[in-house]
């Protein structure tokens, strides 16, 4: 199913993570990796965008899903992962991550991704009607306003 434009500025930034994700998986399996690099990476990224981006989310996505009771517990495993991701991402900014633990985050990351975008926004299409994603789109336009929306590239890999 195609996206919904009003749900289009979350998926382009999960293509944003995604692409993280497979570049951290490509290092990770290649032997080359400068953890310090990559966590400094994930650090800018989460502080330039994913904090906004899972602001948002919780705000004005999550709860707008949770009104349908088919998406209630999507929504609180949603949740859930939040939570696991931040924990993540404060490891990141602590420099604690080792070469497992990048590819665990590498790979935790893109499943909460896939699983927003393929269960989550599909089923919120399939169950909103056009005026609830309009009303939708317009919350998330402004709660990701300040989102620098860039994925920033290591300055070593």
């Amino acid at each position: 199913m195609l996206r919904d434009k009003n749900l289009i500025p979350l998926s382009r930034q999960h293509q944003h993570a995604l692409a993280l994700c497979v570049r951290i998986d490509r290092a990770t399996r290649s032997g080359k990796v400068d953890a310090e690099a990559w966590q400094a990476e994930i650090q800018q990224i989460v502080e330039q965008e994913i904090a906004i981006h899972f602001a948002a989310e919780e705000k004005e996505l999550f709860p707008r899903a949770a009104q349908h009771s088919s998406l209630q517990a999507l929504v609180e495993e949603l949740r859930i992962e939040h939570a696991e991701l931040r924990d993540l991402f404060a490891q990141a900014g602590a420099r604690s991550l080792g070469l497992h633990e990048l590819q665990s985050f590498a790979e935790k990351l893109a499943q909460h991704i896939r699983k927003e975008e393929r269960q989550l926004f599909e089923q919120m299409q399939q169950l909103m009607p056009p005026q609830e994603l309009a009303v939708l789109g317009a919350a998330l336009e402004e709660a990701l306003k300040d989102a620098t929306q860039a994925c920033a590239i290591p300055k070593r890999l």
